[in-house]
């Protein structure tokens, strides 16, 4: 049995199951290939995605969602029984099982299907993202009981937060930028601890019990408050974004800690699980004898979700078999190749040109799922210097206070980052421990580590340990390979006029490497 999944909607993808085998076929997503972050399907990745599998499946299926307050499909909230939508299509002449559950149920199966916690294992369950905020607990026999919500739309307010002291922000009610979390995320650094201040505690108090963000409130709805349009990297605008965050975790670790004692792995999905400082904090709490986020936590994995859900219903079954670089295969369209130079790939070439603090594009094979580029739609530097840090900056367009991960070799991560177990999707904070990584340290000694081993990513795997061989540490900066504002570059002409146009000194495709002649970009 074939199953197709479709997430409507912003972060839209299309994902395929087999579900004889219980195993993801492929998950695209509709912003890679340079497409607008966080766009919805086009008939492009429609296509690509139809085109890769050899008939057409045995079951459609499609996320629920919510348009301007109308339901699509089975709607956006609902776990309990008849928040399904269950019958049969004509596509093409031939019928089809039709399946649709709502987008809350696409959050909690994404997780549980592609957690690696053994059939039959009970699991609590966290999804806080743009709108839901609750605790959910998985049984023996995959019944789901919703354990409480502690907070409505966490996601959004953390990012109305950043809107409201950024000058730059001039939306109206109803839109926020996707992007503004990830920042405060980051901005969150540069702040302080400590007990909340009056005016900071005002805001919060005005801002966290609000069960409505988006429909009830605008920026200019708080033009008195002395953070509107106060600037994101003004002192008392940093503090209060530590201080925001902290209260937005008390809260849910308060209720976890009085409501889930029964010391099961906890599953955590939605947009809040890319914020690797409360995945960190979510670990040490020592509530849960494991933790597990996806890859994919965002809306990015809720097609794979809704395929998850739907093999459940047909089959019984809701754990899959699945590999983070399941995404879209990189196209080797023509480009022109004056002033490259064109050389084999050599793992140890490309390890001295970085460390001769080259600035190198690396791709390799299908692209990652989710957000975060883990090895094949990289970009890739030398980790010793703050001018490096300051380089892929600018390189990549973004603001000089947005940190710069590393990734390291598995087995020497306890050399470098106070991490104690394997982070193969980069979605923890640790300590820096070597003083030598000033390019991947934040502003508060931290850093979003990701680890390989040898069966994870070969590819990456030798590179880092020619790196090794050469500069004695097996760590490199990596960093998404896109256009600003866009998904993973996923074609050689894209990547070339990038090259270009930001100042990468090279770029590997598979088993090529291009060194650009002339003086980079600066």
């Amino acid at each position: 049995m074939r199953i197709m999944s479709f997430k409507p909607g912003h972060d839209g993808a299309i994902a395929a199951l087999d579900a004889t085998a219980a195993e993801l076929i492929y998950s695209y997503e509709a912003e890679k290939d340079s497409f607008p972050r966080y766009s919805t399907i086009t008939p492009i990745t429609v296509l690509d995605a139809a085109g890769r599998l050899d008939a057409l499946p045995d079951v459609i299926a499609v996320g629920g969602w919510e348009n301007i307050g109308r339901s699509v499909a089975a709607g956006y909230y609902g776990i309990a029984q008849g928040s399904d939508v269950v019958g049969e299509k004509t596509i093409f002449g031939r019928k089809v099982h039709f399946y649709s559950s709502t987008h809350e149920r696409s959050h909690l199966w994404g997780s549980y299907g592609m957690s690696p916690f053994p059939v039959g294992m009970p699991c609590y369950a966290l999804i806080w993202e743009g709108d839901l905020g609750d605790f959910y607990e998985i049984d023996e026999r995959l019944q789901v009981v919703h354990l409480g919500k502690v907070m409505a739309r966490p996601g959004s307010k953390y990012a109305f937060l950043y809107a409201l002291a950024d000058p730059k922000f001039t939306l109206p009610k109803l839109q926020l930028r996707y992007e503004d979390a990830g920042k405060l995320m980051a901005l969150c650094a540069y702040g302080q601890t400590g007990e909340a201040d009056r005016d900071e505690q005002a805001l919060m108090d005005f801002l966290l019990p609000r069960d409505i963000v988006l429909y009830s409130l605008g920026k200019e709805d708080l033009c008195d408050s002395p953070y509107y349009n106060i600037g994101v990297t003004h002192q008392k605008f940093t503090n209060l974004a530590k201080r925001f965050s902290d209260a937005i975790f008390d809260s849910f670790h308060t209720f976890a800690k009085k409501n889930l004692t029964k010391g099961y792995p906890l599953l955590i999905s939605g947009g809040c699980g890319l914020n690797c400082e409360w995945n960190r904090r979510w670990l040490e709490t020592n509530l849960f004898s494991d933790v597990f986020i996806p890859p994919c936590s965002n809306d990015t994995g809720s097609a794979i979700g809704t395929a998850v859900d739907a093999m459940r219903h047909f089959t019984g079954k809701a754990k899959i078999k699945w590999n983070v670089y399941s995404g879209q295969p990189f196209t080797l369209d023509e480009f022109d190749r004056t002033g490259l130079e064109v050389h084999p790939l050599d793992y140890g070439q490309v390890a001295s040109a970085l460390l001769d603090d080259k600035v190198i594009g690396w791709v390799q094979g299908n692209c990652e799922i989710g957000p975060r580029a883990l090895g094949n739609r990289s970009i890739l530097a030398a980790p010793f210097s703050k001018a490096t840090h300051e380089r892929l900056n600018r390189i990549k367009n973004r603001e000089g206070f947005r940190p710069i991960a590393p990734v390291c070799l598995e087995q020497d991560v306890a050399l470098h980052f106070d991490l104690a177990r394997p982070s193969p999707y980069m979605l923890f904070f640790q300590k820096v421990l070597d003083s030598r990584l000033e390019a991947v340290t934040h502003v508060d000694g931290t850093a979003r580590a990701q680890t390989v081993s040898r069966d994870q990513n070969k590819r990456l795997f030798q590179l880092l340990t020619a790196f090794k061989a050469k500069s004695g540490v097996g760590v490199l900066c990596n960093t998404s390979l896109n256009f600003n504002g866009a998904g993973f570059i996923n074609r050689a002409s894209d990547l070339l006029a990038y090259a270009r146009a930001t100042g990468l000194d090279g770029f590997v495709i598979n088993d090529a490497f291009y060194l650009l002649k002339g003086p980079p970009v600066a």
